[in-house]
This record gives C-alpha cells, structure tokens and sequence, in this order.
C-alpha cells in the first residue's frame, strides 16, 4: 500500500509536510497532495478567490503568483518521474473536483464536533482516527 503525502504551501514559511487530516486544509493555503496514481493541487478558499481577482497578475502581488506557481512546478516534477503518469488534477475548496482531497483525509472535524476545531468540517458517518484509537484502548483494557 503507497501512503499518499500531503504538502502545505503558504506564506508562513517553505511548503512542509502537513497530517492526512481534515484540520490541515486551510483557507488560506495550497495543498499538493500525491496519491501516487493521482496528483492533487488544492486550493483553499482564500487563495483561489485571490486567484480569480488576479492578485498574482499584479506586480506588488508578486509572491502571491510565486506561491501560486510552486505547487503546479512540484507537480510537474512528480509526473515527469513517474510511471504510469498519474492524473494530474486542480481544485478548489468547496468545489466538485475537491472530493479528491477530501476522500484521502481523517475526518477529525466533522458536522458533529463541537470542540471549535480548525479545519474543513467532513460530512461523514465514519470516525476519526483519533475516536477509533480509543474505542480500541477501551476494548483491550476490558478483556
């Protein structure tokens, strides 16, 4: 099984690895996420209405286009070393094509935590990582 890997990219710093999680999608920043057979460029909300105002079109927005290039580059490198090519797909957040980023995340926000968690809410029926973990420590300790 090939665990897919999931990178940040934001004004904070240099793109980082971030957790296959739901509390690591952001408004505010780009995610690439590599699947091996699909090659995933998300962009939060923020990011892809500045995108379509065209503020990386503008001169003084200049590290806006950059951060808007290097995840497209990065992808671009991942394909051409790989075989088969993986499908290569850009999205936004809230959009039908995002259900590709989404699928691959832990659910730890979902419609039903109430904690104040960052992060995108998933509507799922499943449990995060996070509550199945527990669930299982309860069942070994009881036997």
């Amino acid at each position: 099984m090939i665990q897919p890997s999931l990178l940040s990219y934001s004004f904070q710093g240099p793109p980082q690895p971030v957790l296959l999680d739901s509390s690591s999608v952001s408004s505010d920043t780009i995610l690439l996420l590599d699947t091996f057979f699909h090659v995933v460029v998300f962009h939060g909300e923020k990011m892809s209405m500045w995108r379509d105002q065209k503020y990386h079109e503008h001169e003084e927005h200049k590290h806006f286009a950059d951060l808007l290039m290097a995840p497209q580059a990065d992808a671009q490198r991942i394909m051409d070393h790989r075989f088969p090519v993986p499908r290569f797909i850009v999205c936004d957040q809230h959009k039908s094509e995002s259900r590709f980023v989404i699928a691959k995340l832990n659910p730890s926000v979902t419609h039903n935590t109430s904690d104040g968690s960052a992060g995108a809410r998933i509507f799922t029926d499943d449990v995060s990582l996070r509550v199945f973990m527990e669930h299982l420590m309860k069942l070994a300790v009881q036997s």
